[in-house]
């Protein structure tokens, strides 16, 4: 898989991270069917926006390039991302965008023209074939202003001549750098081939970036480029698609404060990948909600087969439980099968939830069932195994609370919850309601949501707010 990366001049925002997130969830599904997966994504480090900010801020510009890739780490990181195979950064594979730029003026598919290069369109006769884009429509709808050095205004840049102060690399058509489009092509090659299978990107980049990807390609090597085209769809924000360029974004720093990165995450896969979705007030507290009922499943299960005595736990019904962990699972497939439909998978999860809730219900008031507990324990390992393959780490042990570092250790907090959870408890047996309500309120501050039942006290974590 080569997935088209961020140009690295600002922070990721989330629009960033439903790409990342979507094509993440279709590489774990991928690697747990089975496959090997080489996953590439690259890094525009050198890029007139790049430039510009290292020119305001007096510095070199791989000095920004460098400080943004670490922080598109960090975010995706918290994320759970998982790390691509590599990440070619534009940079450092100018010998072979040379080679193929040279190779294409070699056969006059490309013309050079004032220390600039470029592709011409009408010497690839499948131009257009992935976005049903037409060369002669493209031509009919074209500027009066385009520019008039080119054979026709469709043609795009393969090598920009270097201006004053701005940094280059020699070429035989002078001193320059590459053009955005021929970055992609030259690393998906070097990494995974001059034919792979996937290739994916956000939907705004299918034309012109892919369609010209495919044409400077193939054109050069005479074989498909890429197997199968995946594209994720836009998030929009208040009617318009998310952008630096206009500014309404919505940076994942600032979002990770005050929300899980598992609800974050919730939110991104709650629609099928190839759709748009749009943000609203309200979206990520509705996902944190919604990932609140696959926690309390799991604590809810951790008390009743960990924290009470076996003659304390109730029956359940095995059969039902292993059957309804086995229809989770038939439909899970079926859904991912279907062109990674995981908003659909994630239904399926959903109902497992519920039935495990109903389970664990009856079985907080019966008498003891060793094969329930064992049905209860097949149900708890499907439903977080399937959580996982979409990379939620609910129920793994893994999950992390809103502003928690990675590195938290949660068996540490769980312990310390307790114990003031058993603090309260004496307060109240001692009538102290006042001290009771205080440690209440406390946890709540930190996130932690008290639930008091005739069973006992159970507690799940929510995103602070931001007044906390």
């Amino acid at each position: 898989m080569y997935v088209c990366g961020m140009t690295v001049y600002d922070d990721c925002h989330l629009g960033h991270a439903m790409s990342a997130v979507c094509f993440d969830m279709i590489r774990r599904y991928l690697e747990h069917r089975g496959f090997l997966v080489d996953y590439v994504v690259n890094f525009t480090d050198v890029d007139d926006k790049i430039l510009a900010r290292a020119s305001r801020e007096e510095v070199d510009f791989l000095t920004v390039s460098e400080r943004f890739i670490d922080n598109y780490f960090s975010d995706m990181d918290r994320l759970n991302v998982k790390r691509a195979t590599i990440y070619p950064r534009a940079t450092r594979h100018i010998p072979e965008m040379l080679r193929m730029i040279g190779d294409l003026v070699d056969r006059d598919i490309a013309y050079p023209v004032d220390g600039d290069v470029y592709f011409d369109v009408t010497r690839f006769d499948d131009y257009g074939k992935l976005s049903g884009r037409k060369v002669e429509e493209l031509l009919a709808g074209a500027r009066i202003e385009a520019d008039t050095r080119l054979r026709q205004p469709a043609d795009f840049a393969l090598w920009k001549g270097a201006k004053d102060g701005e940094p280059g690399w020699e070429s035989p058509w002078g001193t320059g750098r590459p053009g955005w489009h021929i970055e992609c092509s030259a690393m998906a090659s070097r990494y995974l081939g001059q034919t792979f299978d996937i290739h994916g990107g956000g939907l705004d980049l299918l034309f012109p970036h892919h369609e010209n990807e495919i044409a400077q390609s193939e054109a050069h090597a005479g074989v498909p480029f890429a197997r199968y085209w995946l594209h994720n769809g836009i998030l929009n924000f208040s009617g318009s698609k998310m952008s630096k360029s206009i500014g309404n974004v919505l940076g994942i720093k600032r979002l990770l404060k005050t929300h899980d990165p598992d609800a974050i995450r919730l939110y991104l896969l709650g629609s099928h990948y190839r759709q748009p979705q749009s943000y609203e007030d309200g979206s990520l507290e509705r996902a944190g909600k919604s990932l609140e009922r696959f926690v309390n499943v799991f604590d809810r299960a951790r008390r009743l087969l960990q924290d009470s005595p076996p003659e304390e736990r109730g029956s359940i019904t095995e059969s039902a439980l292993t059957d309804a962990a086995a229809a989770a699972e038939a439909r899970f497939h079926q859904c991912m099968s279907d062109d990674f439909n995981a908003a659909g998978a994630l239904g399926g999860l959903f109902e497992l939830a519920s039935h495990l809730n109903t389970a664990m219900q009856a079985a907080e008031k019966e008498d003891p069932g060793p094969e329930g507990r064992a049905g209860l324990n097949q149900a708890l390992s499907t439903l977080s195994s399937l959580l996982g393959v979409l990379g939620l780490r609910v129920g793994s042990g893994e999950s992390q609370a809103a502003g928690a570092s990675s590195e938290a250790d949660t068996s540490l907090i769980s312990a310390l919850v307790d114990q003031m959870i058993q603090m309260r408890l004496q307060a109240r047996q001692a009538k102290d309601f006042s001290r009771a309500d205080e440690i209440r309120d406390r946890l709540a501050r930190v996130g932690i949501e008290l639930k008091d039942a005739p069973s006992g006290t159970t507690w799940t974590r929510r995103p602070p707010s931001a007044q906390d």
